[in-house]
């Protein structure tokens, strides 16, 4: 890992060049008696010892390691900001904070967050100074009290089922941003692929022009203008070609917003979702959807992937995954065929159990019940006896599963 850990731009949706990562070395304390308010931490110059942000203190990447229950801990590092960089706003970033953040610059609040896993932005602009500045954050997490979420971050020391290591504090990267006094705040997107438009809603700070651009793999597509009126802006943008977002083809519109002075880079797909009675539809197509779960831990960052290529790996390992469990279905057909004839019924019914035990495991009733269904259809009759003559206990108790589940919950939940 280089110097700077998770360099890449924390947020590819609103993406400006004035921005500064403060990933890396920070100054860092535990509090385990909740007292540093109290006694005044963000006013320390200095702090107990260092960890890696953005890497939670529990993690191996983080240089501290401590897996036990941390109910807060403390943060601080110094910024240098320039007076051009001053001339405007300054905002500042986290990704995310578990759970309860207290910020502080040069000694004195700049705001408050409540939930470990949504981003939020504080103008620090007349906190800040031309030179030297500090930066405090204190965190609270108590993971056992009930009142927070936690997703799967255990409760117990050690990790059971799938609860896992916990995360306490900083675990998404930091930065800063320098805007000018008027500026994009945040947008949203709605697609609409029957008319072939983007409508854009902008929320601003400041009053003049909100402009879009739009491109498809460099061609221009087209351009669509408004005013803002209260710190609002919506522009209907008509592109002069459609490419739909889909599974297997990700298509993408790069999107370039103007707001004053303020430039930021996007982007955004076309696609229409909707529900049918039991049906997904995507772009007016029902799409039979077999997933993959990723948990999405890491051995070394916790929540936090190391780097980009550990997210690509992610992706990688569930297409596999994926591939391997349609693999185990299909072959095993092909295999019990070939091995029961030739008088190998013992491996041939280990491999029926595994073919079942693969979707089982995740109690896929339904799936399980087609599969017994296309065995019986595909397999010749005495191979398919031969599997229940060898006591396939587990064929049994399936069906009587099935059959439990279809008196409770009828045909339609499977």
């Amino acid at each position: 890992m280089g110097s700077l850990p998770r360099p890449e731009h924390p947020q590819p949706q609103m993406e400006r060049s004035a921005w500064r990562s403060l990933n890396g070395a920070w100054q860092f304390a535990f509090d385990f008696g909740r007292s540093g308010l109290d006694r005044h931490f963000e006013r320390r110059d200095a702090l107990d010892t260092t960890i890696t942000v953005p890497f939670c203190p529990e993690s191996v990447l983080s240089g501290v390691h401590y897996t036990d229950f941390i109910p807060a801990v403390w943060y601080a590092r110094a910024f240098t900001l320039t007076p051009e960089e001053l001339s405007g706003r300054v905002l500042l970033h986290f990704g995310a904070v578990d759970y309860e953040a207290h910020v502080f610059v040069n000694g004195e609040p700049a705001g408050t967050h409540r939930g470990g896993y949504t981003s939020f932005c504080f103008d620090i602009t007349d906190l800040c100074r031309a030179g030297e500045n500090r930066l405090s954050v204190y965190a609270e997490d108590d993971n056992r009290s009930g009142k927070q979420p936690h997703g799967k971050q255990c409760e117990s020391f050690d990790s059971q089922g799938c609860d896992y290591t916990r995360t306490t504090g900083i675990w998404q990267t930091v930065w800063l941003e320098f805007v000018p006094e008027t500026y994009i705040q945040s947008v949203q997107y709605y697609s609409n692929i029957t008319e072939g438009t983007l409508l854009v809603q902008a929320k601003l700070c400041g009053a003049g022009t909100f402009t879009v651009q739009a491109s498809f793999e460099g061609r221009p597509c087209g351009e669509a203008s408004a005013r803002a009126e209260n710190g609002f802006a919506a522009v209907t943008l008509p592109l002069s070609e459609l490419h739909l977002w889909d599974v297997g083809r990700g298509n993408l519109y790069d999107l370039t917003l103007t707001f004053g002075g303020d430039s930021v880079k996007s982007y955004a797909g076309m696609r229409e979702v909707r529900i049918e009675g039991r049906r997904v539809l995507l772009n007016g197509r029902p799409v039979f959807q077999r997933l993959v779960l990723d948990q999405g831990f890491y051995p070394d960052g916790i929540y936090t992937a190391p780097d980009d290529s550990a997210l690509v790996r992610d992706i990688e390992l569930s297409l596999a995954a994926f591939y391997l469990f349609s693999r185990i279905i299909e072959l095993g057909f092909r295999v019990i065929e070939l091995l029961l004839p030739i008088g190998n019924l013992r491996l041939g019914v280990c491999l029926f159990r595994l073919i079942l035990s693969t979707i089982l495991v995740e109690r896929r009733l339904g799936i399980a019940l087609h599969l017994i269904q296309a065995l019986r259809a595909q397999l010749r009759p005495q191979i398919f006896n031969a599997l229940s003559h060898d006591g396939n206990r587990i064929v049994i108790r399936l069906a009587r599963s099935v059959q439990i589940f279809r008196t409770r919950h009828g045909n339609e939940r499977l």
